[in-house]
C-alpha cells in the first residue's frame, strides 16, 4: 500500500508570498483619543465635584417644594447632562411624588407634555388622553399651539413613547413634526431652543445614546442665558472621555484601528459611569473580532 505523502513546508516561501491587501484608510481620529482630561485628576478638582455633587443634592430635595414644572425642569435637565445616575433615589422620589398628585387639567402644553414624558419614560403609567384638552371640537390639535414652539417640542418628544393603539400620539407626532418643521424653516426660532428644535428633529431624546447626547446638550446649556451654574459646572466636571490606543498601526499595520468605533459601540450598551469594565470587555472582544476578521483577509488561505 503505497503511503501518502505530507506535502512539504512552505515556511521557507511565506515570507516571500504576496499577501492580498485591502488597502483600508487611515484611522480618522488620529490621537485625539489618546488622552483624556480625566486621566490625571487632582485631589482638588475631585473636591470640587463632591462639594458640587452634594449642593445639586440639595436642589433636588429644595425643588420638592416648588411648582411642578420647575421640579420637572430641574429632573429633566439633569438627565439630559448626564448626571442623573448620582441621584437615582432622590429623582425617583421626585417622580413618585409627582405621579401620586392628581394632575392639573390647567397645566400648559409645555408642563403637561414635558410630566408625561418624564413619567413614562421612567416606568410610571401615565394615560395619553391628558392630551385631549389641547385638541378643538373637531377632534384636532388646536392651531392656537403652532406658536408655543417650546410646548410643541416638548409634545414631539412625548409622542417618540406612544405605545400600539394611541392615536392621539401618532396624531401628536405628525401635528408637531409638521409645524417645527415650518417654525424651523422660517427661522423664527431663536437660538439655544433653536438647536434644541433642530437636533430633536433629526433625532429625538428617545433615540439617541446617553453620553453623546449630554455631550450635546452641555454645549448648548452653556448658552442658555437661565442656565444653572451649579449644575452645568458639575456636569461639565463629570463629564468623562475616552482613553488609551493600542497602538495598532504600528504592531499590525495591516488591520483596521478601530477601537474608537468599538467603544462607541458599546456605549450603546452600557453608557453608565458605574458599568466601565462592561464597555471595557464589549470594546475589546469586538476590536479582536474585527483583527481576526483583517488577519484572515490578508493571511487566511484555503
Amino acid at each position: 500500500m503505497s503511503s501518502s505523502k505530507l506535502p512539504s513546508s512552505t515556511h521557507g516561501s511565506m515570507s516571500n508570498q504576496k499577501r492580498s491587501s485591502a488597502n483600508f484608510h487611515p484611522n480618522i481620529w488620529g490621537d485625539i483619543f489618546l488622552s483624556s482630561p480625566s486621566t490625571n485628576v487632582d485631589a482638588t478638582t475631585k473636591l470640587q465635584h463632591e462639594e458640587l455633587k452634594e449642593e445639586v443634592r440639595r436642589m433636588i430635595k429644595v425643588v420638592m417644594d416648588d411648582e411642578l414644572f420647575y421640579r420637572l425642569r430641574l429632573i429633566d435637565t439633569i438627565k439630559r447632562l448626564g448626571v442623573s445616575y448620582h441621584f437615582e433615589r432622590e429623582i425617583e422620589e421626585v417622580l413618585l411624588n409627582m405621579y401620586e398628585l392628581d394632575y392639573e387639567d390647567g397645566q400648559t402644553l409645555e408642563t403637561t407634555s414635558l410630566h408625561f414624558r418624564l413619567l413614562r419614560e421612567n416606568g410610571f403609567g401615565v394615560p395619553c388622553e391628558w392630551f385631549n384638552k389641547f385638541k378643538d371640537d373637531e377632534g384636532n390639535f388646536n392651531m392656537s399651539l403652532t406658536s408655543d414652539v417650546k410646548g410643541l417640542l416638548e409634545l414631539y418628544e412625548a409622542s417618540h413613547l406612544r405605545v400600539h393603539g394611541e392615536d392621539i400620539l401618532e396624531e401628536a407626532f405628525g401635528f408637531t413634526t409638521t409645524h417645527l418643521c415650518l417654525a424651523e424653516a422660517a427661522g423664527t426660532i431663536e437660538y439655544p431652543l433653536s438647536a434644541l428644535v433642530s437636533h430633536a428633529l433629526y433625532q429625538p431624546i428617545r433615540k439617541g445614546l446617553p453620553t453623546l447626547e449630554a455631550r450635546r446638550f452641555i454645549s448648548i446649556y452653556r448658552d442658555d442665558a437661565s442656565h444653572n451654574k451649579t449644575l452645568l459646572k458639575f456636569a461639565e466636571l463629570d463629564f468623562n472621555l475616552w482613553g488609551k490606543s493600542l497602538d495598532l498601526p504600528t504592531k499590525l499595520p495591516f488591520v483596521r484601528d478601530r477601537l474608537v468605533e468599538a467603544y462607541f459601540w458599546a456605549l450603546g450598551v452600557y453608557f453608565e459611569p458605574q458599568y466601565s469594565f462592561a464597555r471595557e470587555i464589549l470594546a475589546k472582544t469586538m476590536v479582536m473580532t474585527s483583527i481576526m476578521d483583517d488577519i484572515y483577509d490578508a493571511y487566511g488561505t484555503l
